[in-house]
């Protein structure tokens, strides 16, 4: 765990490579709530019957439930103190290049790509690369822009 003692020493670390979470397996049971609350019910993310005779063998976690691990992970790198509040701002470059089977383990590494001042504060640019434990590939390559209010 990194901490930044405010947004001036945050971009002192600018280019760097950070750190990794800790490791989080991916439940059925995550995975079917996921499917729930976004309605997304395909076939290879909860009919495990299926999925098994499906292209993955078992089955998959969203995408979308893949990235929205980030507000879980992404704090167990870095945290910046002294600042009233960060807020998701957006993404960029979004990829998914491999699969999640369930029950798999994964954490984030991130980079800090950049810090940006501007009139509602300093928007922070991330590359979060989520790792599979024992995948050849990343599950999730994007770049995470987060708003920082001092």
């Amino acid at each position: 765990m990194r901490i930044f003692q405010g947004v001036a020493e945050l971009e002192g670390a600018v280019g760097t490579h950070l750190g990794y979470s800790g490791w989080h397996t991916i439940t059925q049971a995550q995975i079917n709530a996921f499917a729930d609350a976004t309605g997304d019910h395909q076939w290879i993310h909860i009919d495990t019957e299926k999925a098994a005779a499906g292209p993955f063998g078992t089955t998959i976690a969203h995408g979308y439930l893949t990235l929205s691990l980030l507000p879980l992970l992404v704090p167990q790198v870095y945290r910046v103190e002294g600042v009233q509040m960060a807020v998701n701002y957006g993404a960029n470059k979004l990829r998914f290049p491999a699969p999640v089977p369930v029950d798999s383990k994964v954490r984030a590494g991130i980079e800090l790509v950049s810090v940006a001042a501007g009139a509602a504060g300093h928007l922070v640019t991330s590359r979060v690369t989520v790792e599979r434990e024992g995948g050849d590939k990343p599950v999730c390559v994007v770049e995470s822009l987060t708003l920082v209010v001092a």
